[in-house]
């Protein structure tokens, strides 16, 4: 079980209208969209926050203009002590007037805390917020670090919004949850050192197809065969890898996450983002049963790579942290890995040329077993990563590339199982990902796009095999957007309809929410709890 797997699925949520606020009549909704509408925000619950003493440090403020990172210095909070029940970041940000979808990040000391998207503006101006649960950062928190921030920007006579952004984190006294990382460690030069006596080791990727060419669209490309704009080695499978001083280390499936200019057709997102754009959540590999190799007080290296790609392209991101709980009873932990076993790797796309239309039909997944043990002052502690990925898709697609559609499936089951002198822990989480949708532009130029993202996972604890803990998230989100392409945005007469239903559960939490719009316009605001 990944240490931070009980408060994975509570880790973020984008603020926006408040939930006793009643949506407007729908009247009030516009014959279609116009120079300004609704602030961005989702249906996600907000991040609970404990009744205790707090204090707020402002992280960053600047605006971004073009490709030159904000730089400065942080100092841990005054009046809190250094002992945080919870540490909350909230970015609140504003743009006025034409621009694109951007991406940025914020590290502090050298620690990615936060990756995230932009909205794209009105040219009356838009302000968001977003807050994100960072406990799990709390080591590299109490001590004075650099940091810098980026949101890479072009501002000229056609795109002139300027993005200004303030961070700051409120720190709330009181005792550390269970399981927060003792130290929070970063690569030198691509190698890991960890403390000799580490017993839980977790690493993070905040993994990002993005950059503006084919790989922000992976899960559209094709093998070089087949007559398609984008182009991949073998198609759309990707898998997000990670090796110590070269063994297969972890596997996963990167989440297909669409940005406020996805598919085509900004007015889909305009208000509500699709899953995870404004938080981009890392993917976690459990390397505990390395420990014991990594545990000899030198550097080992550390690769991540993404499989899918052509050798030599860029358009992925894969920063790494690494999360270690130590032993306070020992100075050194000793151990050894006992089993690393992977499958055979599935990668199949078979294109289909017909004379209306082309077909692509995609199957991939991998498996990998890792195990190892730990000797530490409570005993010998083996731990076994279970992991099994999936894939499976079908791409149609016409000559002009004037129909485009896909329907897709992504699945990432994990099996963390911790043995000791007690009764065995097991975790079990399965994560699917879903899209489909089609883009069309018809012949009097009107673009049409019709989609569906899911974004779903269902965690069990247990405990000598009794169920200890539990939880169920479903995000879903749909949308239907038409404009006319190629003409000043006054004349694309543009409309829109979307809807998000976010869905969580678990022994004491139940959300269930919906969030509507039409023409920019909230028309639903449910909740179900």
């Amino acid at each position: 079980m990944s240490m931070l797997a009980t408060v994975t699925l509570l880790a973020s949520t984008l603020l926006g209208m408040n939930p006793a606020q009643a949506a407007p009549r729908p009247a009030d909704v516009p014959a279609e969209f116009g120079s300004d509408w609704h602030d961005p925000l989702t249906a996600a619950p907000p991040i609970g926050k404990p009744a205790t003493k707090s204090c707020e440090v402002t992280v960053a403020e600047a605006q971004f203009r073009d490709f030159t990172p904000y730089r400065g210095t942080y100092a841990p909070p005054r009046g809190c002590g250094d002992r945080w029940s919870k540490v909350v970041l909230r970015l609140d940000g504003k743009v006025k007037g034409r621009q694109f979808d951007r991406l940025g990040y914020l590290h502090i000391g050298g620690i990615e805390v936060f990756r995230t998207s932009t909205p794209q503006p009105s040219p009356d101006g838009i302000e968001w917020s977003v807050e994100k649960d960072v406990t799990r950062y709390t080591d590299t928190l109490r001590r004075s670090q650099d940091v810098e921030m980026l949101i890479g920007n072009v501002v000229d006579d056609t795109y002139t919004g300027v993005l200004g952004v303030k961070v700051k984190l409120t720190f709330y006294s009181g005792k550390p949850p269970t399981g927060t990382p003792d130290r929070v460690l970063t690569l030198q030069d691509g190698k890991l050192t960890t403390p000799r006596n580490s017993e839980r080791i977790i690493a993070e990727v905040y993994a990002t197809g993005s950059g503006g060419g084919c790989e922000e669209y992976w899960y559209l490309t094709v093998p070089d065969a087949a007559p398609y704009s984008c182009k991949a080695d073998k198609g759309p499978y990707r898998e997000v890898q990670i090796k110590v001083d070269g063994q297969l280390a972890g596997i996963a499936a990167p989440f297909p996450t669409v940005w406020t200019g996805g598919w085509s057709n900004p007015f889909l997102w305009y208000v509500t983002p699709g899953p995870r754009a404004f938080d981009i959540k890392p993917i976690e590999y459990d390397l505990t049963p390395f420990a014991g190799l990594l545990n000899d007080g030198r550097p080992h290296r550390i690769d991540v790579s993404v499989l899918g790609v052509h050798e030599g392209q860029t358009g992925w991101s894969t920063p790494v942290n690494v999360l270690v709980r130590q032993d306070a009873g020992s100075r050194h932990v000793t151990g050894a890995l006992t089993a690393n076993r992977a499958s055979e790797l599935t990668n199949s796309s078979v294109h289909t040329p017909r004379s209306a239309e082309h077909r692509l039909d995609t199957k991939g997944g991998h498996r990998l077993t890792v195990s190892g043990y730990v000797d530490t002052s409570h005993g010998r502690v083996t731990t076994t990563v279970r992991r099994t990925l999936a894939n499976t898709s079908v791409h149609r697609w016409t000559e002009s590339e004037s129909t485009d559609g896909l329907t897709a499936t992504w699945t990432d089951d994990e099996t963390v199982t911790v043995g000791g002198r007690g009764p065995a822990e097991v975790t079990r989480e399965h994560r699917t990902y879903t899209m489909d949708g089609t883009t069309t532009i018809a012949a009097d130029a009107r673009l049409r796009t019709v989609l569906t993202l899911g974004d779903r996972a269902a965690v069990e604890e247990f405990r000598g095999g009794r169920r200890t803990g539990w939880s169920r998230l479903d995000d879903t989100y749909t949308g239907d957007a038409t404009y006319t392409t190629n003409v000043p945005r006054d004349q694309r007469h543009a409309v829109g309809t979307t809807s998000e239903r976010y869905r969580l559960y678990g022994p004491a939490t139940c959300h269930d929410r919906t969030v509507g719009t039409q023409q920019g316009v909230i028309t639903v605001a449910d909740d179900g709890c």
